[in-house]
């Protein structure tokens, strides 16, 4: 699924009504339109968000509730610090949706893995509440995790609830504190727990590149087609609908061929260093 509005589309005003503070530098912010509402936004797209006065970046939604959008921003720039900063009752300007989507599972009963690294489980929230919430599902739903420290990892409240849901849950950090108990390593170290079934599974990915690159081709080494793995990335957008050029990746756009493409389309652009 794609959604290119107008080039020139101007933002459209909406409100921030919740804020949840998820790390010492990430927030997640939920917005309703102040009038008119922007065309549905589906799990994987994004729009471009416009802090008033400052500039806009582009935001993976990562909570779709009708008109309600959620993003999750870490403060890193003057737009991201900006936008992290706003509280309930300010206002913003966002364009969109934005790119291409998750492609579901086509197959009923098929079983959905997302493999997700720090900030990337921000854009593969949508795809997990989506699934889980089907009514007609039948496969099983594995979402393994993984993040630098234990105080980075995204919304732990909705990991519990995602495992009281009926989905196996694995996380993992590369610096443990003393209170962490679970695993340390790298995420790709959790694939043999997920016991992926390569004939019934399609894949989700999103994170750091050198993520995406170890967690596919350890999913390639399961069994799994790299057209049933699904991948979202990053280059710098500026424009949103592809006349800039600042996102491009080899012969993609990634504003508007992407961000969500599968592995076999992706894995030889990133295997080259200067792309």
């Amino acid at each position: 699924m794609t959604g290119a509005p107008p080039a020139a589309a101007p933002p459209v005003r909406y409100r921030v009504t919740a804020r949840t503070a998820e790390t010492a530098d990430t927030a997640s912010i939920v917005l309703e339109p102040v009038t008119d509402a922007l065309p549905p936004f589906a799990p994987g797209q994004f729009a471009m968000v416009y802090a008033f006065g400052v500039g806009d970046i582009p935001l993976s939604v990562s909570g779709i509730d009708g008109h309600r959008l959620t993003h999750t921003v870490r403060a890193v720039g003057a737009v991201s610090r900006a936008l992290h900063g706003l509280r309930p009752g300010e206002t913003l300007g966002v364009r969109g949706p934005f790119g291409t989507s998750w492609t579901l599972p086509g197959t009923p009963g098929a079983d959905v893995l997302a493999v997700a690294g720090g900030i990337g489980l921000a854009p593969l929230r949508p795809l997990v509440e989506s699934e889980l919430a089907a009514s007609d599902r039948t496969g099983e739903v594995a979402v393994l995790v993984g993040a630098r420290t234990p105080a980075d990892l995204l919304y732990p409240q909705d990991l519990d609830r995602w495992r009281t849901a009926g989905a196996r849950v694995l996380t993992t950090v590369d610096r443990p504190d003393r209170q962490w108990h679970g695993e340390v390593g790298v995420v790709t170290a959790l694939l043999d727990r997920a016991a992926v079934d390569p004939t019934r599974t399609t894949a989700y990915l999103c994170g750091p590149e050198v993520m995406i690159r170890a967690a596919a081709r350890a999913l390639v080494h399961h069994g799994l087609a790299p057209d049933r793995m699904h991948v979202s990335l990053e280059r710098t957008m500026h424009c949103g609908t592809g006349h800039c050029g600042h996102c491009q990746l080899g012969p993609l756009l990634l504003c508007r061929d992407g961000p969500v493409v599968t592995w076999s389309q992706a894995e030889h652009l990133l295997a080259v260093r200067e792309l």
